[in-house]
């Protein structure tokens, strides 16, 4: 007799009622182990991996883009099928080598089918639509985590044809139109962006850094940085340092509006905007006003990595203080970045250019950064604004200043 476990949607936080299934990674009657992967499943704040809660044959009651409630039954799986054993790594020398000469014996197409069928990287919908088409994997643009082909990817391939592409003129629009639903993160996004622009008094104060004394440090150490510290020194360490100085003296920066109370943090924690396959996340950097530059390097990257990987958790999301962007990494010369509440103020990073300016009286070329700092105007004044953006100026300038509290070392030792 069948042993049959309902699985139940989990809750992924705090006053999430419910959730989107973005993706299935096992198809109807396949026998998964586990805690094996099952699905990806996306909140109005994160995506996360549903987990198979035990061993068998799953049969799933949902379907990629459907919104589930919290407790939902989202699949059952048959306990009473046991999941094959896995196969034994080690093989006979002469067996490899017999599978060896085997394998110089396909012909060229029959070795690219091979490789092209065991590279390729589909959701199981995906896969089944390639097998059944006779479609080359390898000519499919994934557009999933990854480069992971999807549904959708493989329609597209389909309905544009298979080789006219390279020979057209244009990019080959045929005047269709498709619908695609947004996810509950991106909804939520939308949202709050929103809200932003109609319940803040938001402004934004530019200013520009000479980036000659970063450069000429990052690329004398980098080497030797990197060597010690097994992480690459770049900019974000640099402003990140400097923005938690900078509000240490202006805290109101570091502030937030609660009704009509003003919530002020002795500490900083640092939102880094990071691009990921699903849009922009903003994970957060705990008490990064104590870190050192390998420190802060270090905790970018890897929250970096799980961003790209889908696997933020909703702690690394929420609560920070303030926010750092870097727009300069696609190109960005200037922009006026919103503000990522309840939080009061976010800097934007644009590209680095070199621009004539005046040295001493003389024009000189330098690498220029344009910098922009959002503030909600309710909160903070243009005095503070703006000295708070010059503070991190003259830091990123003289980078020295950091170890001072953002003063001059002369400031200090004379006690000033």
């Amino acid at each position: 007799m069948a042993d049959i476990l309902e699985m139940k949607m989990p809750s992924p936080g705090e006053s999430i009622t419910e959730v989107e299934v973005a993706q299935l990674l096992v198809s109807n009657g396949d026998v998964v182990e586990l805690d094996q992967p099952i699905a990806e499943i996306d909140s109005d704040k994160a995506t996360l991996e549903l987990n198979a809660e035990a061993a068998g044959k799953i049969e799933f009651l949902v379907d990629e883009g459907d919104t589930v409630e919290i407790g939902q039954v989202v699949c059952k799986i048959d306990t009473s099928v046991k999941p094959s054993p896995k196969p034994k790594e080690d093989k006979p020398v002469a067996t490899e080598k017999k599978e060896e000469d085997q394998a110089s014996d396909k012909t060229p197409s029959e070795s690219n089918a091979t490789k092209d069928s065991v590279s390729a990287k589909a959701t199981p919908v995906a896969k089944a639509m390639i097998n059944e088409s006779g479609a080359s994997a390898a000519k499919i643009k994934g557009s999933g985590e990854g480069g992971k082909i999807l549904k959708k990817d493989v329609e597209t391939y389909l309905a544009g044809g298979i080789s006219t592409a390279s020979d057209m003129l244009g990019w080959g629009g045929n005047r269709d139109e498709s619908r695609e639903k947004m996810s509950s993160l991106r909804r939520k996004i939308a949202t709050r962006l929103v809200s932003v622009k109609n319940e803040t008094a938001m402004l934004t104060t530019f200013n520009e850094v000479d980036m000659s004394y970063i450069m000429d440090l990052r690329k004398k150490y980098k080497d030797a940085f990197k060597e010690k510290h097994g992480v690459g020194l770049g900019f974000m360490s640099f402003f990140t340092k400097a923005v938690t100085e900078a509000l240490n003296t202006y805290p109101a920066v570091n502030a937030y509006i609660d009704g009509q109370e003003m919530v002020f943090h002795d500490y900083a924690d640092i939102g880094i905007a990071v691009s990921s396959p699903k849009g922009l996340m903003v994970p957060v950097l705990r008490n990064a006003e104590q870190m050192s530059l390998a420190e802060i390097e270090s905790g970018i990257k890897t929250l970096a990595i799980k961003a790209r990987d889908g696997k933020l958790s909703i702690d690394e999301m929420t609560g920070g203080t303030f926010t750092i962007t870097n727009g300069g990494v696609f190109g960005s010369m200037l922009s006026t970045p919103i503000l990522n509440p309840p939080q009061s103020a976010i800097l934007g990073m644009h590209n680095i250019v070199e621009r004539p300016v005046a040295v001493n009286g003389q024009v000189v070329i330098r690498p220029i950064m344009y910098v922009a700092l959002s503030y909600d105007h309710r909160i903070i004044d243009g005095k503070e604004s703006v000295s708070f953006l010059v503070k991190v100026k003259q830091m990123l300038e003289n980078p020295s200043w950091m170890l001072f509290g953002g003063k001059e070392p002369e400031q200090v030792l004379l006690g000033l």
